[in-house]
C-alpha cells in the first residue's frame, strides 16, 4: 500500500437527515476516484457501503461503514453513516474520529430535524462542516432557498462557494466561484464536465456571491484582510488560503451543489475536500488523561508520538469474527505490537490489521497516525475503549451514547433458547452500545432498550438471522411502587404453640413518609431492653422483605421512615424468624393503616418537530396524561419539554413518526416517581388481587 503522510489524509463523515442520499454520493466518490468500477445504486442494493442485508432489503443505512479513496495524491477516508434517527449511535461514533464533518441537504426539503441534530453534533466536536445539496435533479429543488434557509438558522458563515443554475429534472450545471467558470457535467453518470465562460445572465449573481465568498475568506486571516482592503480583491491563491483557514475556523462553512445518483457535482466536491479539509495535523491535538488519574495528556498527530488510538466501531464479521475499528491519534498500530487497553486493564495483541472499503478487507500490517483501520480479534477491547502504548499510557475521551428512547420485553418463541437469546443480545450490544439489554428481576422480564421501533426491529431479525433464534416484542410491565402519604403505628405479633419450643416475637412500628428519592431509613427506638438487640437486625429484615414485595398491589414500597419503639420478647421461644414475621406482620398492618398510594414512574420527554405538527403532537402529550412544561423555538423546529408517565410512552416514536411523517423526534430521560391517578390506582390493585387468587 502506497504510505501517505499525515498532511495527505483527510477524514470526513457524511451526515444528514435520511433519505439526502449519504450512500449515494459515496458511491459516486467512489467511483469517480477509481476505487470501483461500477457506479452501484441504493434500489438495486449495489453499493459499497450498505452491505448487509437489512440494509440491502430496507434500502436504508442501518450501520456505519467505512470506505477510502484517493484524489490529487490525497487518502480520502469516508465514514457514511445512517441518516435515520434510531441509528444515531453510529452519527456519534462517526463524527468522533472525523475531522471534518459532510452535511448532505435534500434540495427539496431543506433542513430537517436530522439536519439539526448533525449540526448539533458537529457543534459539540467543534468540527469543519462542508455542506453539499443534493438531490438537485428532483422537481421540487430549489438550491437558492436551502442556502436562505441554511443562513437563517446557522448565520452568516454559511458561504456557497457554488451555485446550481439549472435545479430540476433537467440538473446538469454549476458556477465555481472558486474558479469563476461554468460547469456542465454530462448526463451519463461518468462525472465527466466541460467549462466555459459565465454566460450574461449568471454573471451578476456570480459576480455578488464571489464578492461574499472573498470577504469571508479575508475574514479569516489579519494579512488577507489587510490585502483584501488595500486591493479591493484577493488573489486565487489567496482566496484558497483563506477558504481553507475560515474552513477550520468554523468562519466559513462552504456550500456546494450536486445530484449524486447522477454524479453530478462529485468531482468538485472531491477537489474541495482535498484541498480544503483539514489534515489530522491541522487539526488540535488529542486530549486524554492518565489512567486512574486526572492528569491530562495531550496526543499530538505524529507518528514518533506513543500510540494512542480509539476504537469506534465493533462489527461482528463472518468467519473472521470481531472486528474493530479504531482511530490513531498519535503513534502507530502494527501487526504483531503489544498494546495497553488501559478502560479494561488489560494487554492486547494486535493481529492482522485492514484498511476497509466497505465489507472488503485490505491486509496492510500497520495504520499510522491520523488514520484509520481495523483489526481482528481482540480478547477484551471494546467501543469506545482505547489502546496505547504501555510505556506511556493514556485514556482517549470514550463516545458519549444517547440514552434509549424505547424500551420493550422479549419472550423467546421456543423454551430452551434463553441462553443463546442472552448471548446473542450481549453481542449484538457489542456492535450497536445505544442497544442495551437487561434482565429485571422484579418485572421478572428480559427487557431491550433502544433509540426507536425500527432499531429494535433490526436487533430482533439479526438475532434470528445470526444466532438462529426467535423472540417476541412485548410491552414490558412497569416498575410502579408503593408508599404512605401519612404517619401510622401498629403491632406485629408473632406467638406459635406447637408444644415443646414455640415461636414468639412482638414489635410496635411506627411508619412515616420521608421526601420523594430517599428510600428507605430504618430506627432503633427501643429502650430498656424489651427487644433484645440480637433481635433488631431480624426486625430490619423483616420489614425490608415486606417492603420488596409490597403490600395494596405487589410493588416494592419507597420513601418511608420505619422506627422499632417497643415491643416484648419471650426468653425461650423468641428467636430471628420469630422476630421476622413479627415486623412483617406489623409493616403490613401499619402500611394499610397509612394512606398507602401507587407510584409510577415518570420520564423528562423533549420532541423536537417542524411548527406544523406542534398541535396535533401536544394533543397527544397530553392524552398521555403529560404535563407540558414549555415550548422553545429551535430554527424552523418546535421543541416541546413535557413529563410523561412511562405507562404511556410505549410505541411512542411509532406515534411520533405517523403524527410528523417521519420529521419529529424525541428523547427521554427517568425523572421522578409520582402518584397514579386514582383509576388507574383501583385497577392496578384489583389486577393484582386476581393474579393473588389464581395463585
Amino acid at each position: 500500500m502506497k504510505e501517505y503522510g499525515i498532511e495527505d489524509i483527510r477524514n470526513i463523515c457524511l451526515v444528514a437527515h435520511g433519505g439526502a442520499g449519504k450512500t449515494s454520493l459515496v458511491e459516486a466518490m467512489l467511483f469517480t476516484s477509481g476505487m470501483i468500477k461500477r457506479l452501484g445504486s441504493v434500489e438495486e442494493g449495489s453499493t459499497v457501503s450498505d452491505y448487509n442485508p437489512d440494509e440491502i432489503e430496507r434500502k436504508i443505512s442501518i450501520a456505519l461503514s467505512f470506505m477510502h479513496c484517493t484524489w490529487e495524491g490525497k487518502k480520502i477516508n469516508i465514514l457514511d453513516t445512517p441518516g435515520y434517527t434510531d441509528f444515531i449511535g453510529e452519527v456519534v461514533s462517526g463524527l468522533r474520529v472525523a475531522d471534518t464533518a459532510l452535511i448532505l441537504l435534500n434540495a427539496e426539503s431543506g433542513i430537517e430535524v436530522g439536519t439539526e441534530t448533525v449540526w448539533k453534533l458537529s457543534n459539540d466536536r467543534n468540527l469543519p462542516r462542508i455542506l453539499f445539496v443534493n438531490r438537485l435533479d428532483r422537481d421540487r429543488a430549489d438550491f437558492d432557498n436551502v442556502v436562505q434557509q441554511l443562513t437563517d438558522r446557522f448565520g452568516n458563515a454559511i458561504t456557497p462557494v457554488q451555485f446550481a443554475v439549472n435545479p430540476g429534472e433537467d440538473f446538469d450545471t454549476i458556477v465555481d466561484l472558486v474558479s469563476m467558470r461554468l460547469v456542465t457535467y454530462n448526463r451519463d453518470k461518468s462525472g465527466t464536465f466541460k467549462t466555459a465562460d459565465i454566460p450574461s445572465e449568471w454573471q451578476s449573481k456570480a459576480n455578488e456571491l464571489r464578492e461574499k465568498l472573498v470577504e469571508k475568506a479575508a475574514e479569516a486571516d489579519d494579512e488577507l484582510m489587510e490585502k483584501y482592503f488595500e486591493n479591493g480583491d484577493l488573489t486565487d491563491d489567496e482566496l484558497r488560503e483563506g477558504i481553507k483557514k475560515g474552513l477550520l475556523q468554523g468562519t466559513i462553512y462552504p456550500v456546494l451543489a450536486g445530484s449524486a445518483v447522477n454524479n453530478i457535482g462529485t468531482r468538485h466536491l472531491l477537489d474541495f475536500v482535498a484541498r480544503f479539509a483539514p489534515s489530522p495535523a491541522e487539526m488540535p491535538p488529542e486530549e486524554g488523561v492518565r489512567p486512574d488519574s486526572d492528569e491530562t495528556v495531550i496526543r499530538k498527530p505524529d507518528v514518533n508520538e506513543p500510540t494512542a488510538a480509539l476504537v469506534f466501531k465493533t462489527v461482528s464479521a463472518m468467519h473472521v469474527g470481531d472486528l474493530s475499528f479504531f482511530r490513531v491519534f498519535s503513534g502507530s498500530v502494527k501487526t504483531g505490537s503489544e498494546l495497553l487497553n488501559p478502560n479494561r486493564g488489560i494487554t492486547e495483541r494486535i493481529g492482522q490489521v485492514y484498511q476497509m472499503n466497505g465489507k472488503e478487507r485490505h491486509e496492510v500490517g500497520y495504520i499510522n497516525a491520523g488514520d484509520i483501520g481495523a483489526v481482528v480479534k481482540l480478547r477484551d477491547t471494546h467501543t469506545g475503549d482505547t489502546l496505547c502504548d504501555k510505556r506511556d499510557p493514556v485514556v482517549l475521551k470514550g463516545i458519549d451514547f444517547p440514552e434509549p428512547a424505547i424500551r420493550v420485553a422479549v419472550e423467546p418463541r421456543s423454551k430452551g433458547d434463553e441462553e443463546k437469546i442472552s448471548a446473542g443480545l450481549s453481542s449484538l450490544h457489542e456492535e450497536d452500545p445505544t442497544f442495551t439489554v437487561h434482565y429485571d428481576p422484579e418485572l421478572r422480564q428480559t427487557i431491550i432498550s433502544g433509540q426507536g421501533e425500527l432499531h429494535l426491529e433490526v436487533v430482533v431479525k439479526r438475532l434470528k438471522d445470526k444466532f438462529g433464534v426467535e423472540v417476541d416484542l412485548v410491552e414490558p410491565k412497569i416498575p410502579y411502587r408503593e408508599t404512605l402519604k401519612k404517619k401510622a403505628e401498629a403491632q406485629g405479633k408473632y406467638k406459635k404453640q406447637t408444644g415443646g419450643r414455640g415461636q414468639y416475637g412482638d414489635v410496635w412500628l411506627r411508619l412515616e413518609p420521608l421526601p420523594r428519592g430517599q428510600g428507605f431509613e430504618f430506627v432503633d427506638a427501643i429502650v430498656g431492653g424489651v427487644v433484645p438487640s440480637k433481635y433488631i437486625p431480624a426486625v430490619e429484615k423483616g420489614v425490608r422483605e415486606a417492603m420488596e414485595e409490597g403490600v395494596i398491589a405487589g410493588y416494592p414500597v419507597m420513601d418511608v421512615k420505619v422506627t422499632l419503639y417497643d415491643g416484648s420478647y419471650h426468653s425461650v421461644d423468641s428467636s430471628d424468624m420469630a422476630f421476622k414475621i413479627a415486623a412483617s406482620m406489623g409493616f403490613k398492618k401499619a402500611f394499610k393503616d397509612a394512606q398507602p398510594v401507587i407510584l409510577e414512574p415518570i420520564y423528562d420527554v423533549e420532541v423536537i418537530v417542524p411548527e406544523e405538527y406542534l398541535g396535533d403532537v401536544m394533543g397527544d402529550l397530553s392524552a398521555r396524561r403529560g404535563k407540558i412544561l414549555g415550548i422553545d423555538s429551535e430554527g424552523p423546529f418546535q421543541v416541546i419539554k413535557a413529563k410523561v408517565p412511562l405507562a404511556e410512552l410505549y410505541k411512542y416514536s411509532t406515534t411520533l413518526r405517523s403524527l410528523t411523517q417521519g420529521r419529529g423526534v424525541h428523547r427521554r430521560r427517568f425523572s421522578h416517581y409520582e402518584e397514579v391517578p386514582k383509576d388507574i390506582a383501583e385497577k392496578l390493585i384489583a389486577k393484582a388481587e386476581e393474579e393473588k387468587q389464581k395463585k
